[in-house]
């Protein structure tokens, strides 16, 4: 069973996990592009698919994109 995630859910998912904050208000599914502010005080738009998966979880200046293969 696929469990559904709330703005909520994803809010505590963030703190608990990363040192970045959510600031999106609200959620509709797993392709939408969620709004993070990061430790340095940057935003960065990322899914929360990228964002819990990927570990994509800093801003692009924190944690540069990886090299395309």
């Amino acid at each position: 069973m696929n469990k559904r995630w709330t703005i909520g859910k994803i809010k505590e998912f963030v703190e608990n996990n990363s040192e970045s904050k959510l600031l999106s208000r609200e959620y509709q599914g797993f392709s939408q592009k969620l709004l993070f502010q990061c430790a340095c005080g940057s935003n960065f738009e990322k899914t929360f698919t990228k964002f819990k998966n990927n570990n994509q979880r800093k801003c692009d200046l924190c944690q540069p994109p990886k090299a395309a293969r």
